[in-house]
């Protein structure tokens, strides 16, 4: 069950393992190929912990523990038979607790596979967009069939107890994190890029062609700046040529856009910590908004909606637009470009905040949800 890792020592089964974290089963875990719960995964694994998944072609990332779950032949769905999967190979040495990440099938059939060990579920996107689970009496049936929940932000918990009056098991925030170490080294306020920058997937629901439209409206009035959207519409460089892209391109042409294509996440840092304005105008109500937080960490000024978690990201070191609205996002990108001491105020601040959310702090939460979860689990028998 084990593969190599990027270092190329073999990574499999530890005999024991106090804590797994059970990625969803086509998530990327190794250079290039992980996407956003694959990096927090990474993140967080400490040497307690083993990272389990779905077979991975490729090498993993280097130092932590991973074993692949091989999806059962039969099975209703490809969820349920990568829980068969799952629960075969931690059969031979039960966790402690099992995190299972944003798949609430593959949570609930662990827990019934492995009783009595906890499994917990931890969501990154909204569990009211999930199938099944928009009615409150089906989350508060998720909850009861699980030890608890972490959630990455106080708007995903507001979702997930949205109509349950006493939630029957508890439910717990642990904010994303950056390893702040792989931040790249940050220009200065004054020696940066004169660009503004987008990055992430060239979709409507991140307000990309919001973006394009309020940059045709910005750089008329802004001399010898420039505008760059980073990414394409899906992660990775075999991303389709979409209808949405195919009529963003020529409109982007036009506004003086550079369309960048797909980058490597370290790329896409790198650009964050050389540009002077990072905009971030999702439409969509974001679970947590780690595009954002990025841009902190690498010393942009942040444009941003208040969708979803983003308010809780950003707080005060951004300046906020309505991502429907192509002239406020305009106006706030403009404020920023021709104000030096604003744009140095907002880099500042973002740093600060930014520095909130590093891994050690997010593992020592961690240990305490663990700890409370492990309580109550215990004490209930």
């Amino acid at each position: 069950m084990g593969q190599r890792g990027a270092g190329g020592a073999a990574l499999g089964l530890p005999a024991i393992a106090r804590f797994v974290l059970c990625l969803p089963p086509r998530e990327g875990f190794g250079p290039g190929r992980a996407g956003a719960i694959g990096m927090i995964a990474r993140r967080l694994a400490d040497a307690d912990t083993l990272v389990v998944g779905g077979p991975q072609a490729g090498d993993l990332f280097d130092g932590v523990a991973y074993a692949a779950a091989s999806p059962a032949r039969f099975g209703l769905s490809h969820n349920a038979r990568y829980a068969t999967g799952v629960a075969r190979l931690l059969r031979r040495a039960p966790p402690s607790l099992i995190e299972q990440y944003n798949r609430p099938l593959v949570a609930l059939r662990l827990a019934a596979r492995l009783a009595p060990t906890p499994v917990v579920l931890c969501l990154q996107n909204d569990p009211q967009a999930m199938r099944g689970y928009a009615d409150p009496a089906a989350r508060r049936r998720l909850l009861e069939g699980l030890a608890g929940a972490i959630v990455a932000s106080d708007w995903l918990a507001a979702r997930l107890l949205e109509g349950i009056a006493a939630p029957p098991r508890p439910v717990h925030v642990l904010p994303n994190c950056l390893d702040l170490l792989d931040i790249p080294p940050i220009a200065p306020p004054g020696a940066r890029d004169k660009t503004l920058l987008f990055a992430g997937r060239l979709v409507a629901d991140k307000g990309a062609d919001t973006f394009v439209a309020a940059c045709a409206r910005a750089l008329p009035r802004l001399p010898g700046w420039g505008a760059v959207m980073i990414g394409a519409d899906r992660f990775g460089p075999d991303s389709p040529e979409t209808p949405f892209l195919r009529a963003l391109r020529p409109q982007a042409a036009a506004a003086g856009v550079t369309l960048a294509g797909y980058r490597p996440h370290a790329d896409v840092l790198a650009a964050m910590a050389r540009a002077a304005v990072v905009a971030v105008p999702s439409r969509w109500q974001e679970p947590f908004g780690l595009t954002a937080l990025e841009a902190l960490a690498c010393g942009a000024a942040l444009v941003c909606s208040r969708r979803g978690g983003l308010p809780e990201i950003a707080g005060d070191a951004a300046l906020y637009a309505d991502p429907d609205d192509p002239d406020a996002l305009a106006e706030a990108m403009v404020a920023l470009a021709t104000d030096e001491a604003a744009r140095a105020a907002r880099a500042a601040a973002g740093l600060a905040r930014a520095a909130r959310f590093g891994v050690p702090d997010a593992r020592a939460r961690l240990a305490e949800i663990r700890a409370d979860i492990l309580h109550r689990w215990s004490a209930a028998g």
